[in-house]
């Protein structure tokens, strides 16, 4: 499967990483990390979350604090 950000959500995971900097970087850049690492794992295994709140969505949950919400396809 092929990962692919939205502008919407490019711009929450710019600001989280963003909010954690203030108080500790490093965190902010493991954070970074773990939603790289998340998505990746999307491309070999797209069902790898749990059934979504919104219809036909999935949500994987990188860090307790977040998730991932997203749209598996057959592409």
């Amino acid at each position: 499967m092929k990962v692919r950000w939205t502008a919407a959500a490019r711009q929450d995971r710019d600001e989280i990483v963003e909010y954690i900097a203030i108080e500790n970087p490093l965190a902010a850049l493991k954070m970074d990390e773990l939603f790289s690492e998340a998505a990746g794992r999307l491309k070999t295994f797209p069902k790898l979350g749990r059934t979504g709140q919104i219809p036909g969505s999935r949500e994987l949950y990188p860090h307790g604090s977040y998730r991932l919400v997203y749209e598996p396809c057959g592409c």
